[in-house]
Order: C-alpha cells, then sequence, then structure tokens
C-alpha cells in the first residue's frame, strides 16, 4: 500500500491514493495506519478516490472530479475536515492529478462540494456555511464551561474561557463530557481564550480542541472555523477575519461580504512511502 504523510498546522495524516476505489479500507486498517508507535501515526486517513468510483460520492462527480474520503485515528468515518481538505489539495497538485485555476479547485466530500484557491504559501478553502443553534455545554475534569454548538458539516462545540480559567492548563486527554442529546454522534470541542490583536485581522484567538473520534490534536481546521463564526458574531461583525492560533501555527477564518467562509492556512507534504 502506498502513502504520503502530510498535515496542516500539525494535523497530520496518512494520504491513500485509490483513484478507482479498489482499496479495501477497513476501520481497522485504519486504526493501524494512525497507530503512533506500531504505524506510521496520524490524525486520520485521507483515501484519495474519484467520486464517480465512491458510491456516496457519485452524484457529485459532475461537480468534482476527486472525493476525499477521510477518517478518524480510531476508525470512524467524518463528514468533513477543513485542515485534511488543503493537504487533500496539496496532494492532487503535487501528483498532477488536478491543476489549480483562478476559479478554485472542487473537492468533495461528505459535507458537500468544497473550493480551494491555490497561493504560493497557502490554501484557502471555501467552506460550508457554519450554523450557530444552540447553546450547550463541556466538562473537562471539575470545570463545567458553557459554549455554543456550530454545525460546520460536522459537529462542534466552541467554549468561551473566562474567569482565570487558562487554556495551557486544561486536561484534554481524555474527551471532555458532553450533552448526548445535543449531539447524539459526538462532538468536536474547541476551548477559546482571546488574544492580542494582530494587524489587519478583525479578530485574534487561541484554541484547543478535543477532536472526535481522534483525541486532541495540534490544530482542527473546522474547528477553527467554528470558532472563528463564534468569534465573529461576538464582535457584531456580519463579515470580517479572525487568526485563530492553534498549538501547530496560525489558521485565518474569513467571512466574506459575498456570504462567502474561507478558510486559509499552510498545506506540507512531508514523506512517501509503502506499508504491508
Amino acid at each position: 500500500m502506498l502513502f504520503t504523510k502530510g498535515h496542516g498546522t500539525g494535523n497530520d495524516f496518512v494520504i491513500l491514493p485509490d483513484p478507482d476505489g479498489e482499496l479495501a479500507l477497513t476501520p481497522e486498517i485504519v486504526a493501524s495506519l494512525c497507530d503512533r508507535r506500531r504505524g506510521i501515526g496520524g490524525d486520520g486517513v485521507l483515501r484519495v478516490v474519484r467520486s464517480a468510483k465512491h458510491p456516496e460520492a457519485a452524484d457529485l462527480a459532475g461537480e468534482a472530479e476527486w472525493f476525499m474520503d477521510y477518517w478518524n485515528s480510531d476508525g470512524s468515518i467524518a463528514e468533513m475536515c477543513g485542515n485534511g481538505v488543503r493537504v487533500f489539495v496539496r496532494y492532487l497538485l503535487d501528483n498532477d492529478l488536478a491543476t489549480a485555476v483562478p476559479a478554485g479547485l472542487p473537492v468533495a466530500t461528505r459535507a458537500g462540494i468544497m473550493v480551494a484557491l491555490v497561493s504560493a504559501d497557502s490554501i484557502k478553502v471555501r467552506m460550508t456555511t457554519p450554523r450557530v443553534y444552540a447553546g450547550s455545554t463541556a466538562t473537562v475534569g471539575s470545570l463545567t464551561l458553557p459554549g455554543v454548538a456550530v454545525d460546520v458539516g460536522n459537529p462542534h462545540l466552541v467554549c468561551g474561557l473566562h474567569d482565570g480559567v487558562s487554556l495551557a492548563g486544561l486536561d484534554l486527554h481524555r474527551e471532555p463530557a458532553f450533552d448526548a442529546g445535543v449531539f447524539p454522534h459526538g462532538v468536536n470541542v474547541e476551548f477559546v481564550e482571546q488574544a492580542e490583536p494582530v494587524d489587519g485581522i478583525d479578530g485574534h484567538v487561541r484554541m484547543r480542541v478535543h477532536e472526535r473520534g481522534s483525541g486532541e490534536t495540534l490544530s482542527c481546521g473546522t474547528g477553527a472555523l467554528a470558532v472563528g463564526a463564534v468569534a465573529l458574531r461576538d464582535r457584531g461583525l456580519s463579515a470580517g477575519s479572525i487568526a485563530v492560533d492553534v498549538p501547530g501555527g496560525r489558521l485565518v477564518v474569513t467571512h466574506d461580504e459575498a456570504d462567502g467562509w474561507w478558510l486559509e492556512g499552510p498545506a506540507v507534504l512531508v514523506a512517501t512511502g509503502s506499508v504491508w
């Protein structure tokens, strides 16, 4: 089995080329590949398959040639991954499977079609419009923190930190407790604190995340999008940009005047090889 290893702000993935959908991928294989001691190691697997060759994406083949079949590191399937889709696009471009065009490169995902714009240092992806829809809570140790539920194609709970609670002091080795009535299929939980102003950006925050199916990761693109949406709402802005610092680097979330939501950040391929 051929693979490439890549990451976006430290959120790392095992990329499996399978253009004709012939790979018999299973949860056990995915978990084995993502094992950081006995496998390659990663927060998830990106299977590169033509939309027409995958039963979940065949109806999108007329809009996007390629489907990002994304699996979490525990072998569960996820709807979308914001860092993953940028790494996926980088793989397509570097392997001459697609060409960057001014109108953007479309990619099919379980959350719909995402469009990527490529520059020299980063990739910007037009994402699903965030839907802020409920209040809820997350419990970490003895702390129960209020949060906002956000749907960005997958479920998120954004918890702002106040009253002296430190982002660095949170223990995220275990999954935070959450309300299964609000999140029946699990949830990605983001913890957020305000940061110093950044020139040219409307807001700046720092974030840590516990991802459903993967544990704490260095970055979560859809989580940053959810955090950016809440930050813009809290500032009373209908459009603008939020810098979201994660342990693995910086992402920028932008809501433009045309009602497009964009996630921008780096995407890097670091190794290729084979595994058996």
